[in-house]
């Protein structure tokens, strides 16, 4: 009977390693709206291939938008320390997996030792003598800790939730990165659009200017007429000297966030474009599947959840098994025989008496973490609900904001050629001439900054929306041999 005691203990700590001290997790519950709330209609985009996918951003069109993101997704350092963390966090389940399993380990030594014939006594009957012998040892040890109540199966489900956590971080560091390369990409093209027109109109403030010199030099044209003249035309060089400094600083932030220093970049000034395209917004739903920052946050949950577990089981006993191994002799030709086995089995408990009050303590870190995470969830559903908001009321105000400015451009260049004629036939002074001028410039250059707010609203939108990114399959349910085997998640 003795022989079979530890094969019980093993037996009872199976049965007993189906109770669980933490609580099962749930996600929680949201009072999700029906639909989008918006001034205007906003309808989802047909046919249904116009659904944003993993390169969202090709729904622009744009080869040298689609050249620079690409280049991100493979340089882009920010990138690459979110992967690098993503990394740890999968590397992290296996190390707490391995908790699920026995260890076992191997150990041999050979060693020739002296014992000295001045040690203590064992019995004053027997003298001592120095001996010099060998010692070969060759054994195994196997150890277990029983999971009875959860503590181990706790962490592992701590660290796959983290884990889980951290690919919806990595796409959200991608999501990003990439949208706010694409809003630096069309600032600088707005800047580029903004940048032409400023440049057309200093060339018709030339020839106006060189108009009014000639005019002067008959004397048909007063010297206040020429000198405002002059003062429209260096202002509008100043405004261009200001516009190539700001397109100067989105060239260099498009540099770093490609991997590229900043004085070995150059994007080339190019005319673009602008239209933004139609967006399916889906309903408010979809964003708990589709936005990583939200999935980030409701894993965060599953956490917390799973670390109430890991807390609560220390209140319970703990089970190690042992069992060990091996052969011991004095002379290297012997040391497999039979007479120099020798083996061990064993079983340990241990329980907690008092702690002060350590474990309780930490069980209400525990559930303190808990309810933290699920605010946190919650407040990043409304936020990303606000963003949606934002984004479509901005897409329709901005719509009826650019029919109102191309209507304003057509009647200040009326404006213009009527004052040209009237002060061309000495109807009217040339103030009145100046005056239409730095009108149509002005709403010109509005025009071109609300065609760029649409394309940035459209980005900011797509971000909001959750870019391309489905949430995947939840590590959970896999097993830790997949989850070390499985790869991150392509770009």
């Amino acid at each position: 009977m003795k022989h079979v005691s530890p094969l019980i203990a093993l037996a009872v700590a199976s049965l007993l390693a189906g109770c669980a001290a933490g609580p099962d997790y749930k996600k929680p519950e949201l009072a999700m709206p029906a639909a989008w709330q918006s001034a205007t209609p906003f309808h989802a985009a047909q046919p249904a291939d116009a659904a944003m996918k993993g390169n969202w951003w090709e729904v622009f069109h744009d080869g040298e938008l689609n050249r620079l993101e690409q280049l991100a997704l493979s340089r882009n350092q920010s990138l690459q320390v979110a992967l690098a963390r993503f990394e740890q966090a999968r590397a992290q389940v296996d190390v707490t997996a391995a908790g699920l399993f026995p260890t076992l380990g191997l150990s041999a030594g050979a060693a020739r030792q002296k014992s000295s014939a001045d040690r203590p006594l064992s019995s004053y009957s027997t003298p001592n003598y120095s001996v010099v012998q060998n010692n070969n040892q060759v054994g195994f040890a196997v150890s277990y800790e029983a999971d009875l109540f959860g503590r181990v199966r706790s962490t592992v489900a701590a660290a796959s939730a983290s884990a889980e956590q951290a690919a919806a971080d990595l796409e959200n560091t991608r999501l990003l990165l990439l949208t706010q390369l694409a809003a630096d990409y069309f600032n600088l093209r707005e800047l580029d659009s903004e940048i032409d027109v400023l440049r057309q109109g200093i060339v018709l403030q030339q020839k106006a200017l060189d108009f009014i010199q000639s005019r002067h030099e008959l004397g048909v044209a007063s010297g206040l007429d020429l000198a405002q003249q002059q003062s429209v035309l260096d202002a509008s060089r100043t405004q261009l000297e200001l516009l190539q400094v700001q397109r100067s600083q989105f060239q260099h932030a498009l540099a770093t966030m490609t991997g590229t220093p900043a004085p070995e970049f150059v994007l080339a000034p190019a005319l673009v474009a602008m239209t933004a395209p139609v967006l399916p917004a889906g309903v408010p739903s979809e964003l708990l599947q589709r936005r990583p920052d939200v999935a980030s946050s409701e894993r965060a949950i599953a956490a917390a959840n799973a670390n109430i577990g890991v807390a609560r089981a220390a209140y319970f006993p703990s089970m190690s098994l042992q069992a060990n191994g091996g052969w011991n002799s004095n002379a290297m030709g012997n040391l497999l025989s039979a007479p120099s086995l020798l083996w061990s089995l064993g079983a340990s408990f241990t329980q907690t008496l008092f702690d002060a009050g350590k474990t309780k303590a930490a069980v209400r870190i525990a559930e303190a973490g808990y309810t933290a995470s699920v605010a946190s969830y919650r407040q990043s559903v409304l936020v990303a609900m606000q963003e949606v908001e934002d984004g479509i009321d901005g897409m329709a105000t901005l719509g009826r904001a650019a029919s109102q400015a191309e209507a304003s451009v057509r009647s200040s260049q009326r404006v213009l050629d009527l004052s040209n004629d009237r002060y061309s036939g000495g109807l009217d002074t040339y103030l009145n001439v100046i005056t239409a001028q730095q009108t149509l410039l002005s709403n010109q250059r509005q025009a071109v900054k609300i065609r760029g707010q649409q394309m940035l609203t459209s980005v900011f939108l797509i971000k909001a929306l959750g870019g391309g990114w489905h949430a995947a399959p939840q590590l959970a349910s896999q097993q830790p041999s997949q989850l070390s085997s499985d790869k991150a998640p392509a770009p």
